[in-house]
């Protein structure tokens, strides 16, 4: 961990084998993930609708300068985009940035969630999904959002439900970061930020697939 940030995670968590949320397996996970992930997982897993929500959760509006973190192959960017021009992309993967940049016209960097490559109280918000599941520690990641917050700016993540189904829960906690309202709450608040709301979204055939978490920077 980075900055002794502590775990806000159960202590069972330690038991967890976690397999992606190691960066390097990560990175080659979505190498390869990334040549399916256009033309069918997405439509599967992340459709427009749950995007659109996230979105408009997030209460964008024209001239916000917003960053997508793990913005991956650029779905959520250009839902970001139709609500504001002045958008910038962070990925830690360089296949899933070539694909990003085929798709959308705007500065995108590789870098990793836990040391943002950007200067404090440079954004109006910042977004991500389908990222955090990965970050080896969500706190200090959701810590670096908070310092390129401009004050009152707004953070929004966007993850996995844990499932509530023990073989499934097993299986997923031994693969990834899953999490619950509970542990969202947390997160946000030892992060720094306040007034968190946490909402459900999911495809049809799982409307409670995905936890999308919304909190505020101090103004």
């Amino acid at each position: 961990m980075l900055g002794g940030v502590k775990s806000v995670m159960p202590a069972d968590r330690g038991l967890r084998l976690e397999f992606l949320r190691d960066k390097r397996r990560a990175q080659r996970f979505y190498k390869q993930l990334s040549k399916l992930y256009d033309t069918w997982l997405r439509d599967l897993f992340w459709t427009e609708e749950m995007r659109d929500f996230g979105v408009e959760m997030a209460e964008l509006s024209p001239g916000m300068r917003v960053l997508d973190v793990g913005c991956g192959t650029g779905f959520l960017t250009q839902g970001i985009l139709r609500q504001t021009e002045d958008v910038y992309g962070l990925d830690i993967t360089i296949h899933q940035i070539e694909k990003a940049l085929k798709k959308v016209r705007i500065p995108i960097v590789r870098g990793d969630a836990e040391q943002l490559p950007f200067k404090g109280e440079t954004f109006d918000a910042v977004l991500s999904s389908g990222s955090i599941e990965y970050w080896p520690s969500p706190v200090t990641a959701l810590r670096e959002m908070w310092r390129v917050l401009n004050p009152g700016g707004t953070a929004l993540v966007g993850g996995p439900t844990r499932p509530k189904d023990g073989v499934y829960r097993l299986l997923a906690d031994n693969m990834m970061f899953f999490y619950d309202q509970g542990e969202a709450r947390e997160m946000f608040s030892e992060a720094g930020f306040l007034d968190v709301e946490v909402a459900y979204t999911g495809p049809v055939w799982k409307r409670d697939l995905a936890i999308v978490t919304r909190g505020s920077k101090p103004g």
